[in-house]
């Protein structure tokens, strides 16, 4: 069976696909529920700043010397 990545989107009652698909009765289907955009955008915004304070101003330039062989 074809493996498809669908966009798709849920009116209240069904999941409704947002392209055309061609789907036999009773395929299986896994489905993918996304965080809403605010929750997302809260997760975002924590990730920009612990890689700000991480690689910030005072961070040294590293370059291929500074790597040492394990």
């Amino acid at each position: 069976m074809l493996t498809a990545i669908i966009k798709a989107h849920f009116d209240g009652e069904h999941v409704v696909l947002d392209e055309p698909f061609s789907l036999q009765p009773n395929a299986p289907l896994l489905v993918t529920v996304f965080a809403p955009d605010a929750e997302r955008a809260q997760w975002t915004a924590l990730g920009v700043q612990n890689l700000a304070r991480a690689y910030g101003p005072d961070e040294p330039d590293y370059n291929e010397a500074d790597l040492k062989p394990r």
